[in-house]
């Protein structure tokens, strides 16, 4: 798997953590969510990873009908494939949360693979004043979190969503989330090639040094050998440095608003394009090709773009 390839880049454009008092560049309506995914799209990523948002005041918003304001409008413009949140927001029940990827039957949809403490609450350092009540709220109710993720819930989004084709990328956010897959492997409730995304700098998480990330790769091939395709996010402003140095290692790379409002220190990212464009940059540079997203859906062994209900 380490071998010469092609790397998928994956962009997630506004996900459920970041407020929108955080940044004016945080896609919130339909039409902003579109423009940043085609934007994404035109970077270079291969797989727009989405969450959807109240345009009124930028809650997250896990209804279908939420999704549907967006989702046929990008699948026409681009040939990226796209991949649909069941994690929704730490708030919510699981019943909620796999309602649009069980509606729209997605190439991909994202499933968190353990429970783990969320901390948001040390945001509040830094962001003091915020438009919409709720956003202080969101993030001062993490200190007491933990975002459920438990064997019966996963079971729960895989029965849901199987029949449908597709496939996952399991979020792991910690070694023991691998332990946790590798047992669903060995049940053959999931299938090969595994997308294992993994995911550094969550407070509650694994971290964001060199040895987590070169502990998260050797215990994943140990546990699965052949039969997964890697990719990492790092949360915040470790997001390109998590991406370059897993990149050396065999890494695809997902970057986006979601993950990070930064493009450099200091200055805040204009679109999950630019952020993008940055990973690129650095991929290219280390003499690595992009994927694109039929080459994607190659790797992944996706079910294709035909097959989607939206």
């Amino acid at each position: 798997m380490a071998a010469a390839r092609k790397v998928i880049i994956t962009c997630a454009c506004t996900g459920a953590i970041h407020t929108p008092s955080m940044s004016p560049h945080l896609p919130i309506t339909p039409d902003e969510i579109i423009a940043d995914a085609i934007g994404a799209a035109e970077a270079g990523a291969a797989i727009l990873h989405l969450h959807a948002r109240n345009p009124e005041n930028g809650r997250p918003d896990q209804t279908p009908e939420a999704f549907g304001r967006f989702l046929p409008q990008i699948r026409q413009q681009t040939n990226a494939a796209i991949n649909i949140t069941t994690g929704g927001s730490p708030y919510m029940k699981v019943e909620e949360r796999v309602l649009p990827a069980a509606r729209f039957k997605p190439e991909v949809a994202s499933l968190n693979m353990g429970s783990i403490n969320f901390g948001l609450y040390h945001l509040l350092d830094r962001y003091k004043e915020f438009k919409f009540d709720w956003e202080r709220q969101h993030l001062e109710a993490t200190r007491d979190l933990v975002f459920r993720n438990s064997f019966k819930d996963i079971e729960y989004i895989l029965e849901t969503c199987y029949d449908n084709g597709t496939r996952f990328e399991f979020e792991c956010y910690d070694i023991a989330h691998l332990y946790n897959l590798k047992h669903f492997l060995d049940r053959g409730l999931v299938k090969p090639p595994l997308f294992v995304q993994s995911v550094f700098g969550i407070l509650g998480g694994i971290g964001t040094h060199p040895e987590d990330i070169i502990h998260m790769k050797r215990t994943a091939d140990r546990l699965f050998g052949d039969q997964y395709r890697w990719s990492v996010l790092g949360a915040g402003a470790s997001q390109l440095r998590v991406a370059a140095m897993a990149a050396s290692m065999g890494a695809n790379v997902r970057v986006g608003l979601e993950d990070s409002l930064w493009i450099g220190p200091g200055e805040l990212a204009p679109s999950s394009g630019a952020q993008v464009r940055k990973a690129r940059q650095i991929l290219e540079g280390m003499g690595l090709e992009l994927a694109s997203p039929d080459e994607a859906r190659e790797i992944l062994q996706l079910k294709g773009a035909d097959r989607v209900d939206f």
